[in-house]
């Protein structure tokens, strides 16, 4: 970790949460993400046989992560070296190139046109809108369970798209970014629990479980820290005890460490039974004894606490660079 990856990290923080994932760029030019997704599944395709030994599929699945793993990090050593020579155009380039892995304005923004869904268009506003950000069937959601949904999956993402990525560039720079989001997209294509990636993307799951360890560990104190800034100190402390207490709640080793820190800042019920391509899910809720009834101003809510973490983040990255 140097000063310089630092400071350009926290230059990254500013440009994402100003500019974030704007529609006409992608529009016109595939995100890199795209191309992660086209070798995950070319090996998906040739490698991950039905009639395969389940012994042979895990093999094959270990052996496809380590190679793209190995290919995403060298990818990135190589533009390191190329932005360097760039001199301050490259810093600038690199800061760029690492703003587009983040997802803070992107992110802050789906989920605020759920509560816009929920304002304008009722219910089906609000379903709809929180289809394109959740997994869960949407039909099956009544209103605080909409609000809930998109409050889940801010927190969640919160660490692994924001908090996650910036730690893995302030460990190992770009060779580190780059491997860590070819892992979570391979996590989210073939790390299911489904008959065909079971074995196939079990190294997958488990690499990315382990990766996002110490970004969901770090993310309850950047939500208590959001939550001091626009709640106050007793939702900063509520953060910290539901995180502490109840993150195990959650089926996900690193998910309930953010979602329980939210619970514990807005005072609500998280989680809970909920419907996934029509199998039923049942966990129980997280902070129990918080509000059952959430409302589309507690999605404001969550966001207004995102933004203050997102800040507070990006000024300790800043102030470590300059000490």
């Amino acid at each position: 970790m140097s000063s310089t990856m630092l400071l350009i990290l926290a230059l990254a923080l500013v440009i994402d949460r100003l500019v974030g994932d704007p529609h006409w760029l992608w529009a016109r030019v595939p995100h890199p993400v795209v191309f992660f997704g086209k070798a995950i599944a070319f090996f998906d395709d040739r490698l991950n046989h039905e009639d395969l030994a389940d012994g042979v599929r895990k093999f094959r699945g270990v052996a496809t992560i380590v190679l793209l793993l190995a290919v995403s990090a060298w990818l990135g050593h190589l533009l390191h070296r190329l932005f360097t020579a760039f001199g301050p155009l490259g810093f600038l380039l690199e800061a760029v190139l690492v703003a587009v892995f983040l997802a803070q304005k992107s992110l802050a923004d789906h989920v605020r046109r759920v509560a816009e869904g929920l304002r304008q268009g009722g219910l089906e506003g609000g379903r709809s809108a929180v289809s394109m950000i959740v997994g869960r069937d949407p039909k099956t959601l009544d209103q605080p369970a909409v609000c809930r949904a998109a409050i889940e999956s801010l927190a969640e993402n919160f660490s692994d798209g924001v908090v996650a990525p910036a730690f893995w560039y302030a460990a190992a720079g770009l060779p580190g970014l780059l491997a860590y989001k070819m892992l979570n997209t391979a996590d989210s294509m073939i790390g299911h629990k489904s008959p065909k990636y079971l074995h196939f993307g079990w190294a997958s799951a488990r690499l990315d479980d382990l990766a996002n360890l110490p970004a969901a560990r770090l993310s309850i104190l950047l939500v208590a820290a959001g939550a001091l800034i626009h709640r106050g100190a007793r939702a900063a402390k509520d953060a910290l005890v539901v995180a502490l207490r109840d993150h195990g709640l959650h089926r996900s080793p690193n998910s309930g460490w953010p979602e329980a820190a939210m619970a514990g800042a807005l005072d609500l019920q998280l989680a809970g039974p909920r419907i996934y391509g029509g199998v039923k899910v049942s966990e129980p809720m997280i902070n129990g004894p918080g509000r059952a009834i959430a409302r589309s101003e507690d999605i404001d809510a969550g966001i207004a606490v995102f933004y203050g973490a997102c800040t507070v983040m990006t000024v300790v990255v800043l102030a470590v660079a300059l000490i």
